[in-house]
Formats: C-alpha cells, structure tokens, sequence
C-alpha cells in the first residue's frame, strides 16, 4: 500500500518538487521502543498541520521520506479545499523486526509528537488503528481520531467513504448526466475500511461492482454481500467500467494505466493516485474525468478535526462532509474555464488558499 515514487522524487529531502519546499521535516529514534520515524511539515499558513500517521514497512528508508513528503503536500490541499483551519502534515512509522511492543512504540511516537508543541496534529491513517491512537494519546494532547466518552470522536474512515461517495455521484452527474448510481459500474481497488464502506453504499444506491483485493478472502466476501464482480488485482485498472475507485495503492494511474484505462470518471479514497500530474494530463487528453483524491476523500480529517475541535455531532459532521459534492462540481466549473486538467487545476485552488492564508 506504499505510495510508489518517480525517480524524480527519489531522494528529495526538503520536498517533492511540485510546488515551494517543506517548511519543517521531522526524523525520529527511539531505541527502547524500535521508533524510527519521520513527520513531514508542508504549511502552516491555514493553522497547524494536521495529518494522519502511517505504519508501513518500505523498502528503502528513502521511500519512507518520499511517502511522508507527498502524503503531507496532500494533507496540506485537503485541508485547505475542505475550508479547515488546519496545515498540512504526515507521519509515517517504519516498521521493523525491531519493535516488538506495539504499545510502546505509539506511546514513544507520542512523546516525539508532543516535542512538536502542537505545530503538528496526528491521528490513524494506512497500518495505525484506534488502539494505536490510545497509546499515543497517553503522551500527547495533540492526536485525534479515538473513542471519547460523551462526544462524538472514532474511527474516521466512514466519513472517508462517505466522502468519496458523494463525490463519485457528483462525477457521475457531471460527467455521465445521470442523477443516480442505478446501474453505473464502479471498480473498486482495496477493500480496506474505506473501500469495503464505499462498495456497502454504492451496491445500496444500485451500483453495479467490480472488486480487487490483495486478500482473495475479502474479495469473495464482496462477492457474496454485494453482488460484485471478483477479479485479480493485476486486472482490476484494465476492466471497462464508468467509474474507477483506487481505494488502495498510492500512484496506481501510471503513465500506461493513463494511456490505456477504459474508464470515463477516476474517483477513489487511496492517497496519491497519481504517479505525477502528467498523468493527469493524459487523462485529460483523453476525456476521462479525475476527481482528484485530496478533494473527495477529505471525509476523514473532517471527522477529525472537528473531533479535536470539539463541539460537533455525527449529523453535523456528515453535513460537512456532503459539501465535497458541490466542490467536485466547482472544479469541474473552473477547469472548464481554465481548460486545465482537473489535477492541476485542484491544486491550483489549494494553492491559492494557501498562499492567502485564509481560514
């Protein structure tokens, strides 16, 4: 599930070459507990940096810094395209045989982000649960994402979905001019918390479903409970589909995928879709409509920065989060303005943002 990296972005320390530089990148040790970790700062313009932590074992410490670098720049457009008044920021854990507490690891985690002073604000994201947030909650206040008694707080990844459900019916209307999901095909990539949410509600807005997933197990159970269509995960972006959810694997639309996919709308919750904005471009070119992930799958540090602020409900919540909708139909309005592929035209919009700063 590793986002994968060009040999560009290879190397990079201070950023990933689109767009200005990192303002703070954060390496971590701990020897006790096997910590070895990296916090990627993008901006503060908007207000801390908000952003999930990842645990992922890579195959170079090297990708750890790439994952952590593009993961944060994302967090920083999510943010800001979702009117949160909150920066951009990563995490990422590498796993290693080193650690063999799980609990201490978080907890150690916690004290390196506590050592931020809240310029940087955590919560669950790829390989980290709700447990994993409990430990790290008993060392710093500036974590999200957990159970809390007596007011609305949890798992985020529902609102993830949710997310990226209403904005797949907005590219649907968009593009195909169809007003509900009955009998549009969807390819669903992953059927992790997201993408197994996601498939529940599009088979219950009458979505025919095409599933992939690494787990062969998890899959057939798709099958059963959804109707789906089961096929490899090395066919799962050759299928003919209307509307193609990568729920897994960062930079899944490779330049080949870009050329050749027979898909009219891209529109899934993994992180990173994009092996790099000329893919974009490609699919452009090609009149298949991106919606970009950063816009629609901002469901979760919805969830989760309105759990940290305090005072909101799960139907206020939901609201929220059903206003990605009409944003996948504003950039849809402005790249017919600026003939801009809907990639770079979303980060654009997020950049503006950003350099006014405005909450």
């Amino acid at each position: 599930m590793t986002d994968r990296t060009t040999p560009e972005a290879a190397g990079r320390l201070f950023g990933t070459g689109e767009g200005p530089t990192h303002e703070r990148v954060t390496l971590a040790t701990d020897p006790e507990s096997g910590l070895q970790a990296i916090i990627a700062i993008y901006s503060t313009s908007l207000g801390p940096a908000f952003g999930g932590c990842r645990y992922w074992t890579y195959p170079a410490e090297s990708d750890a810094l790439t994952d952590a670098l593009r993961l944060s720049q994302g967090m920083a457009y999510k943010n800001a395209l979702a009117d949160l008044p909150f920066g951009g920021g990563k995490a990422v854990i590498l796993r290693t045989p080193a650690q063999h507490d799980r609990a201490q690891l978080f907890r150690a985690f916690g004290r390196l982000v506590e050592s931020l002073d809240g310029s940087y604000i955590t919560a669950e994201d790829v390989g980290t649960t709700v447990e994993d947030m409990v430990a790290a909650r008993t060392q710093t206040r500036y974590i999200s994402g957990m159970p809390r008694e007596g007011t609305f707080g949890g798992n985020p990844s529902p609102k993830t979905a949710y997310g990226v459900f209403v904005g797949i019916e907005a590219a649907v209307r968009y593009v195909l001019d169809r007003n509900t999901l009955q009998g549009v095909t969807v390819a669903v990539q992953g059927l992790g918390s997201v993408g197994w949410d996601l498939c529940r509600r599009l088979h219950e807005a009458g979505a025919r479903l095409i599933v992939a997933d690494i787990n062969g197990a998890r899959a057939e159970q798709a099958r059963e409970q959804f109707g789906a269509h089961a096929v490899p995960t090395t066919a799962i972006t050759s299928v003919a589909a209307d509307v193609f959810a990568p729920c897994a694997l960062g930079a899944v639309i490779t330049p080949v995928v870009a050329e050749q996919c027979q898909f009219k709308i891209i529109a899934g919750g993994a992180n990173n879709q994009l092996a790099s904005l000329d893919e974009g471009d490609t699919l452009q070119r090609r009149g298949i409509f991106y919606a970009p992930d950063f816009l629609i799958n901002a469901g979760g540090i919805i969830s989760c920065a309105r759990e940290y602020l305090g005072g909101a409900d799960e139907a206020a919540v939901l609201a929220e989060v059903a206003h990605i909708r009409e944003r996948v139909f504003e950039l849809a309005q402005r790249v017919e303005k600026t003939g801009l592929a809907p990639a770079r035209e979303a980060v654009s919009w997020a950049q503006e943002k950003l350099a006014r700063g405005v909450r």
